[in-house]
């Protein structure tokens, strides 16, 4: 179970680590960007002794200038954790409600706060209970971890670094948005269309399905070379929020490419000084 190099947990190996004496810290982190709180859901069944923990209020710092999901307080994240029963160097599996985008954020979250042994349950929710097995409506009360956080696990950009990556000849900032958006024909969320100029389009359906789901390592290793990411080339990703894109950053480390760095403000923190510069179009248009 441990070790930063396998990121994914599939259902029955999940199961089975259940049965241990001292089974994973196992977070339920259900979120969605409109509709019911994932708490209702959690309320209404999760898996066994999961504990859930919110995205937008643990996971992440408050919205504002720095975009609407920043990097949490690294004081008040080691704290939600705590509560959480998450401990020093004990494995971590994080799951959502299916499509993998709150997963994989909580996935990043713990992994930039130095915690390196955290999976993402493969299919999330659905995959558990398609899987027949068991869910629970109580409420566990966990020992408070003793984790501590320590930022600069993995690694980020800011809006500067991010407008850098995206110039360079040998490297590739991703956008992972749909590509109307990216093409800035459309803007349902922020406050201005279009892209960072130089960011390439790679929408996030074209690595992973709907289900949240991942193809073989190769096949990603493919659609991210059909987008710039090949050899040495630095890669960077960004969304409108940094919640997709943290998908991103996973499906890379799962393609080999573990040193992909995520701008955790995305459009969302972009848009937020209107001085910078905005591409709309098909094209990088750097």
């Amino acid at each position: 179970m441990s070790g930063p190099q396998e990121p994914l947990i599939e259902v029955d190996r999940l199961a089975a680590a259940h049965d241990h004496a001292d089974p994973p810290t196992v977070l339920d982190v259900r979120w969605r960007l409109v509709g019911a709180p994932g708490r209702d859901d959690y309320r209404v069944g999760h898996l066994p002794g999961a504990v859930f923990v919110d995205l937008d209020t643990a996971l992440c710092g408050a919205p504002g200038a720095g975009g609407r999901h920043p990097l949490p307080d690294p004081a008040a994240l080691q704290a939600a954790l705590r509560a959480a029963g998450v401990r020093a160097d004990h494995p971590v599996v994080v799951y959502d409600g299916g499509d993998g985008m709150a997963a994989a954020r909580a996935w990043w979250t713990l992994r930039w706060a130095g915690h390196r042994s955290v999976r993402v349950l493969h299919g999330g929710y659905p995959a558990w209970v398609a899987a027949g097995l068991p869910v629970s409506t109580d409420t566990p009360s966990p020992p408070p971890g003793d984790v501590v956080v320590r930022p600069g696990g993995l690694p980020v950009l800011d809006a500067g670094q991010a407008a850098t990556l995206a110039a360079m000849d040998d490297a590739v900032l991703l956008d992972v948005r749909t590509a109307p958006r990216y093409r800035g024909e459309m803007e349902p969320i922020d406050t201005v269309a279009g892209h960072v100029p130089g960011a390439v389009n790679l929408p996030a359906g074209e690595y992973v399905g709907p289900d949240g789901r991942f193809p073989a390592a190769h096949v990603l290793s493919e659609r991210f070379a059909a987008a710039g990411v090949t050899g040495a080339r630095s890669v960077g990703a960004y969304c409108g929020s940094g919640v997709t894109a943290a998908q991103a950053v996973l499906a890379l480390h799962l393609a080999g490419r573990t040193d992909a760095a995520l701008y955790v403000g995305s459009w969302s923190n972009w848009v937020a000084d209107p001085a910078r510069p905005v591409a709309v179009g098909e094209t990088p248009g750097r």
